[in-house]
């Protein structure tokens, strides 16, 4: 079986595709750069928003699974045009060339931001969503509709994964965590916005790949499901843990950003029940294979400088 993955090339994507070879699936990344830790898998480069390019990477495909978007809130808020043409548009690209290809499924890549305009603390699958208030949260759910839209007009199947906060190695820097943990290797002090209580249930990237993985079971098909880690872990408990693993590293506070996510309680037992998912590393343990993961680069960068001639460098 060949599933393609658009985003694949990226954080989630990549461990997607290390998931899928586990598990005996064929990837196929399409992206619009080849990934750097697959380089003998089979890659389309294109954009999202080309359903040609889509539908001839999805050729001998069974199912497409859709991260490619933007999925830093603060690029979102800066560039909701932009965000909104690869967020929306791309999703709808993606359904376009699913139809007409004539796939099994689209699993889309959701986000558990859904819920921040919920006046709930716990919330799950079921539990109704208001008009959102940020950008980000609207694209994606304007993307959920778009793939129960096309189940409803044109029969083709969907899977909706709300994916908690992500966190591991390959992570894009301008994520908390990766942020974070680059501040305290450079000796620089970790900034919190606001007072730090904003919780999430982080979940380490190679536990949420395989939920990504799982749900292509048969049983998945038109459903939704949170994939969710299970400790409350806040902001300022993030910092904490990093000082507590580095030791010398300073922690400051600032005034918090415009649409950030104070936090909910996210229920992922329906993955658990239907999908026979659930997260299996702690959130201290990922934090330390991060932070291993992230000084073995830059041991690796320095040592590329090091063999430059220092007379390029002054």
């Amino acid at each position: 079986m060949r599933v393609l993955v658009t985003g694949g090339s990226g954080f989630i994507g990549s461990h997607v595709v290390d998931r899928l070879e586990q598990h005996g699936v064929i990837p196929r990344i399409f992206d619009q750069r080849r990934s750097a830790y697959h380089p003998d898998a089979e890659h389309f480069i294109g954009s999202v928003l080309d359903v040609e390019a889509l539908r001839m990477a999805m050729n001998g495909v069974y199912a497409v699974i859709h991260l490619a978007a933007v999925a830093n809130v603060q690029e979102v808020f800066e560039d909701p045009v932009y965000a909104e043409s690869v967020n929306i548009r791309g999703t709808l690209c993606v359904l376009e060339a699913a139809r007409r290809s004539k796939l099994a499924r689209v699993i889309y890549g959701s986000t558990t931001w859904v819920y921040s305009d919920c006046p709930q603390d716990v919330v799950d699958e079921e539990t109704p969503l208001p008009t959102p208030s940020h950008l980000y949260t609207a694209t994606k759910l304007a993307s959920e509709n778009y793939c129960r839209a096309y189940f409803e007009l044109y029969g083709l199947h969907y899977t909706v994964l709300r994916f908690g906060i992500p966190y591991g190695p390959r992570a894009r820097d301008g994520a908390v965590v990766p942020t974070f943990v680059r501040s305290a290797l450079a000796g620089k002090p970790l900034t919190i916005t606001g007072n730090g209580s904003q919780f999430r249930n982080f979940i380490y990237v190679e536990d949420l790949a395989e939920g990504v993985v799982l749900a292509l079971k048969p049983g998945a098909a038109n459903r939704v499901y949170n994939l969710d880690g299970t400790e409350r872990i806040s902001v300022r408990q993030i910092a904490e843990t990093i000082q507590e693993i580095l030791r010398d590293v300073h922690i400051e506070y600032v005034e918090a950003r415009p649409g950030d996510y104070s936090g909910k309680e996210v229920k992922s037992e329906r993955a658990v029940l239907e999908l026979g998912w659930r997260p299996q590393t702690s959130f201290r343990e990922g934090l330390e294979r991060y932070i291993t993961w992230r000084h073995s680069l830059e041991e690796q960068d320095s040592l590329i400088w090091s063999k430059v001639d220092a007379e390029l460098l002054s």
